[in-house]
């Protein structure tokens, strides 16, 4: 069940968004009287409400807003039993001071803005016996393993137990701690109103992650990334999974470079079925993976990992899903020559990171003499020698003519969505552009490609290919290619959506 929590300065937002959230058939909301400016009429708050509602009124060293004294605040909590309230929220150092009253039900809460303690079992024992119906821990995320020991204590306790990480390396715990026995989670009504560090939108938890559809026997995929949350790999995997009837969710999960390897050999504790792997742990994944395929041998990087009793196999979808975006482009205007040519003799590779090996590496099979351009000229070395292709430095990369110029660097990528890699006065009407960016589609490079006349490959039709690839792989389905990129399509909409 989602719970979804509302903060709003009048009491009329309050009541107006309860009502909207029970008619979307909301079952649970938690009313923030922390949020309420000015005196708070929790017996308006309450009567005649539509669904069930837990009164919380939040200190500010939790989390929270509220500004006056605590004698005051506690009167609040006093008052709402009194009123009959579904659920009221405690925190564990004053939960001993508000007596059980009525039907009202007890949440015995704990919040650590900073850390998520050592031993989480000691403080759940010790919440547990302050006549608690619920317990509930929310913590600071600072390290992938504490997403899983919240996800294990919930598991094992006997008292129905909500575990939360906060802020983005937590998010996971907010999308599957339902499968590890939670009685609920806690979701915003606005995406950009968050009221906790990581918190997510009651619709995305509904409709994308499928929240309430996730149980014990659900498998785990998702994205590996450094940041991981302009990512929208879980907006097209889970509605291919939902369209396909798999009983499957793609998490997102926000891993730091030093803690990758750790992150890895947990897998089994999770457990893990597959995950993507974006920037920057393309090259890096590979230190910890068992088995690698013939791609991925010859190019270095991985963007596929599949979790099996062997142990880790790397996959590169990058590769094919490159070549087959840019041959469909040259195919509609008749430019592709034979089985193995491309139509293109040349091309310019911008970056040196593992999509740029991997595009790199797929143009240099069909026959195309491939430069390397990267701000850093060590790296663009290191990958010509390994792709056996030329590199050349950053402020060189006009003065060549290629007939492809391929952007494989974030240049461009949302919000930076005014930069371009590539100088508009290079570009030439014979010349075919692909960037790789997909968030958003239009960015400026194709823009300025485009007036200019040059054929386009988005970053869009190597994202919806390789995911498709990767779905495949998985799955051992065919892909819904159409529900993939209208997902992508109104996942990066939203993602302009102002804040």
């Amino acid at each position: 069940m989602i719970c979804v929590s509302i903060g709003r300065g009048r009491h009329r937002h309050v009541i107006a968004e309860h009502h909207h959230l029970a008619e979307n058939d909301v079952t649970l909301v938690e009313l923030r009287l922390d949020y309420i400016q000015g005196a708070v009429q929790v017996n308006r708050l309450l009567k005649d409400r539509p669904c069930p509602a837990i009164i919380t009124c939040r200190r500010k060293i939790d989390g929270g807003r509220w500004e006056y004294s605590e004698e005051a605040r506690l009167q609040l909590i006093r008052l709402a039993i009194a009123e009959g309230a579904d659920f009221v929220d405690l925190e564990d150092d004053v939960a001993g001071k508000v007596p059980r009253y009525g039907k009202t039900k007890r949440i015995v809460s704990h919040h650590d803005m900073l850390r998520t303690p050592a031993d989480l079992p000691a403080l759940h024992a010790q919440m547990a016996a302050m006549d608690a119906d619920i317990v509930k821990i929310a913590t600071m995320a600072n390290h992938p393993t504490d997403n899983l020991r919240m996800l294990e204590l919930i598991r094992a306790a006997k008292v129905p137990t909500i575990g939360i990480c906060m802020g983005d390396i937590g998010v996971p715990t907010r999308i599957l701690c339902g499968r590890a026995g939670a009685p609920f989670v806690y979701a915003t009504f606005n995406d950009e109103r968050a009221l906790a560090p990581g918190q997510i939108g009651w619709k995305a938890m509904r409709d994308m992650y499928r929240y309430d559809t996730i149980r014990p026997t659900t498998k785990i995929y998702g994205v590996v990334a450094d940041p991981v949350a302009h990512s929208l790999s879980p907006a097209v995997h889970n509605a291919a999974c939902a369209a396909a009837g798999i009983d499957a969710v793609y998490v997102p999960f926000r891993v730091p470079a030093d803690q990758l390897e750790e992150f890895l050999s947990e897998a089994p504790r999770w457990p893990l079925a597959g995950l993507s792997v974006t920037i920057p742990h393309k090259e890096a994944v590979l230190a910890t993976c068992s088995l690698r395929d013939d791609l991925v041998k010859a190019i270095g990087a991985a963007n596929t990992l599949t979790f099996t009793p062997e142990g880790i196999v790397a996959g590169n979808t990058d590769a094919i899903a490159a070549v087959e975006s840019l041959q469909a482009v040259l195919a509609e205007s008749e430019q592709t020559k034979g089985e193995d040519g491309l139509g293109v003799k040349t091309a310019l590779v911008l970056g040196a990171g593992g999509a740029a090996r991997a595009v790199a590496f797929g143009l240099k099979q069909r026959g195309v003499e491939v430069t390397i351009a990267s701000r850093t000229l060590e790296r663009g070395r290191k990958v010509a020698d390994d792709v056996g292709c030329k590199a050349i430095d950053w402020a060189s990369r006009h003065r060549m003519p290629n007939h492809c110029i391929v952007n494989a660097t974030p240049i461009g990528m949302h919000p930076d969505v005014n930069a371009t890699p590539f100088d508009r006065e290079h570009l030439r009407p014979y010349m075919v552009v692909f960037d790789t960016v997909y968030n958003p589609e239009n960015t400026l490079f194709i823009k300025e490609a485009r007036a200019v006349g040059c054929r386009i490959v988005t970053g869009v039709e190597m994202f919806v290919r390789q995911a498709a690839i990767q779905f495949r792989s998985w799955h051992g389905v065919e892909p819904p290619h159409a529900i993939m990129r209208e997902a992508l399509k109104q996942a990066t909409a939203s993602a302009k959506q102002p804040s």
